[in-house]
């Protein structure tokens, strides 16, 4: 058999209707399973809490989040749809990336420790894990870890809050809190974060038995 006619039977072969054949959409930025990467835009996707990820694929449709290309996708997806491939990657748990290399200085460093730890009383930051858990893997049903993210995609989506191009439902608490935030406080806390080792096994946590600092429309009572 020429290799022209192995091609063409290649080419003739039926494309398997899966889930992850038709995601492929999906991957192409966010990386085979939705892994991502450490040093780019796009962030990880695998292994957020499927109410999460559904919260944000309905926050594009409904044009709370702001990006073409994604309001392109799911325009027209129906809500089971949506809930369909939020299960699938939620599912998926690949290797997390290697942390990002320390840049900040000492200071900004600490500074963003102190915020994500402890947050800061006097500007009426509550600290990270309130919320989204001591170990910043996330929490069910609908918050998501912030480990194993690039630092200059957590700066855009902080800075997209703050500036008013993101929304999630109302009340928007992240809205809230980003607002609080000088531009010196988004750094740090993006820095230090990204820097984190994501920790063996990491997973989102159960549902925390203490109250949310603020109320948050994205999560349910």
């Amino acid at each position: 058999m020429s290799a022209h006619v192995a091609a063409a039977n290649v080419d003739n072969l039926p494309v398997p209707d899966t889930i992850g054949q038709r995601l492929i959409a999906c991957t192409a930025c966010h990386g085979k399973q939705g892994r991502a990467a450490s040093d780019g835009y796009y962030p990880r996707i695998a292994g957020k809490p499927a109410g999460y990820l559904y919260n944000q694929l309905i926050n594009f449709r409904s044009g709370r989040r702001q990006y073409p290309m994604m309001t392109y996708m799911v325009d027209h997806m129906t809500d089971a749809y949506l809930h369909e491939i939020a299960e699938y990657f939620s599912d998926q748990h690949p290797p997390y990336p290697a942390a990002q290399r320390f840049t900040l200085s000492t200071i900004d460093f600490k500074r963003g420790q102190t915020l994500v730890q402890n947050g800061d009383v006097s500007k009426k930051i509550p600290a990270c894990i309130a919320c989204h858990g001591n170990a910043m893997t996330g929490v069910l049903p609908a918050v998501p870890g912030l480990l194993g993210l690039p630092s200059d995609y957590l700066v855009a989506q902080i800075g997209a809050w703050q500036t008013g191009v993101r929304h999630a439902a109302a009340p928007d608490c992240m809205s809230q809190i980003a607002k609080r935030l000088s531009a010196e406080d988004i750094g740090a806390v993006a820095g230090w974060l990204a820097a984190q080792p994501v920790p063996a096994g990491a997973a989102a946590v159960p549902p925390l038995l203490t109250k949310l600092p603020l109320a948050c429309g994205s999560v349910p009572n």
